[in-house]
């Protein structure tokens, strides 16, 4: 990273978040996008998140600055030497996933997760859900309130809310984790290789109506997901030299 990179600041619409973008802006200047070699987020995790997607085809690494109530992908805010720290910065790869939705409406919507993809039922009736790897059923059928696929990255987020196991960064490994599986009883989940296909049929469709979601992105009614992690597709992540993503993600194990 050169010492005086061309930085393209975003922040969240909170006030705090605007208010330090505004300080910041002034004091280092705004490059347009086209023009910028690293982009500058201010606010939370969600915050970051809607940014690695909306940024996701610029391939520019993003440094992010905690200002919200959550900030595990965030370093931490200061408004002194940016620059420096930019420069100091250490990248952190991330592949993110891809699904494929096949709706009750015959269409296909594609959609990337940095965390995970998530199916839940969306009516009282529990979701009758199939589950194959590699194209080999696995499970079933998975009565359940849903089923999620993360990445390591996302392993402490809703994946591990739903008592899923925590994955160290640079594992090539995702988190298949059932959420309030009723059967098969004895069924916690699976650790699976990054290279794996996995498929979701929902059975019963038609009335036991399942959702998918990458993200934040919903699809609804829908009746098959396949997700993947999608290896032609890299977001670079920026963090202090004293702020691992990696040390970060192994603490949570001992808390």
């Amino acid at each position: 990273m050169s010492e005086h990179p061309n930085i393209h600041f975003v922040s969240s619409q909170v006030d705090p978040a605007r208010d330090a973008s505004a300080r910041m802006i002034e004091r280092y200047g705004q490059h347009p996008l086209k023009k910028a070699d690293i982009i500058v987020a201010l606010g939370g995790d969600g915050f970051m998140l809607r940014t690695l997607h909306r940024f996701i085809d610029t391939q520019l690494p993003v440094f992010g600055m905690k200002i919200g109530t959550v900030g595990f992908l965030m370093n931490r805010f200061m408004e002194n030497d940016l620059p420096q720290r930019l420069s100091a910065a250490r990248p952190v790869g991330l592949n993110p996933l891809r699904m494929e939705v096949q709706s009750e409406s015959a269409t296909t919507t594609s959609a990337h997760a940095i965390n995970e993809i998530s199916l839940l039922r969306q009516t009282n009736q529990a979701a009758h859900i199939r589950i194959l790897v590699n194209g080999i059923v696995k499970v079933e059928e998975l009565v359940c309130d849903g089923v999620l696929l993360s990445t390591a990255a996302g392993s402490t987020a809703y994946n591990l809310s739903v008592q899923g196991p925590i994955l160290p960064l640079g594992t090539d490994a995702l988190a298949l984790t059932p959420i309030s599986p009723f059967r098969p009883r004895r069924w916690h989940g699976a650790i699976l290789p990054g290279t794996v296909r996995v498929r979701f049929e929902i059975l019963d469709y038609y009335k036991r109506s399942v959702s998918a979601t990458a993200d934040a992105h919903e699809v609804r009614n829908v009746v098959s997901v396949d997700a993947f992690e999608d290896r032609d597709t890299e977001l670079k992540l920026l963090f202090d030299p004293d702020h691992s993503l990696e040390e970060r993600i192994l603490n949570e194990q001992f808390i």
